[in-house]
């Protein structure tokens, strides 16, 4: 954000939390001019730059087994209760776990809280992992399941100066260099 404020100081920069499945929505409408998204984003009336992939974490109860180890594989979570909030963005079948018999959570919050209280596990994104940390439940990467692309978006239509500003910092432009 410092960037932006010495680059562009007149226009202010606002943060706004999307999930998933309203990125798309935000984009077209006026709620943002730009977005970091998880792919896949099916649109082609919005530009896409691929930031980075993001590694899955097996988040599980403090004191579980699992967390003898330094990673964990699918084979590894065998047996185990997973949780599948209606909000996952993995959508990765893993054999082997057991449904939650209380069904899916409302969001990966309670999934948190549920494996907190040391009933299952939980697989997703390693950020989502961190913005959900608590002291009563550690993650472990999962070696072999699925990464998350997650790129920065703006409408084809509103790629203004500010937009291009905004790419050009998320590059890792300075503010001499051209495209």
């Amino acid at each position: 954000m410092a960037l932006w404020r010495e680059r562009v100081p007149h226009v202010p920069l606002e943060l706004v939390p999307l999930t998933v499945d309203a990125q798309l929505d935000a984009l077209r409408g006026d709620e943002v001019d730009a977005a970091i998204v998880r792919l896949p984003l099916a649109a082609d009336d919005v530009h896409r730059i691929a930031l980075y992939e993001e590694i899955p974490v097996v988040v599980v109860p403090v004191d579980s087994a699992l967390t003898a180890a330094d990673d964990l594989g699918v084979d590894d979570l065998v047996g185990e209760v997973r949780h599948v909030p209606v909000d996952d963005v993995l959508a990765v079948d893993i054999p082997g776990t057991l449904p939650a018999a209380a069904g899916p959570p409302l969001d990966t919050e309670a999934a948190v809280a549920t494996v907190a209280a040391g009933v299952g596990i939980l697989v997703v994104p390693m950020s989502i992992a961190r913005l959900h940390a608590r002291k009563d439940v550690a993650h472990r990467p999962l070696r072999d399941g699925p990464v998350s692309s997650v790129a920065l978006a703006w409408p084809a239509e509103r790629t203004t100066s500010e937009v291009e500003t905004f790419i050009g910092i998320v590059r890792g432009r300075t503010a001499n260099s051209s495209r």
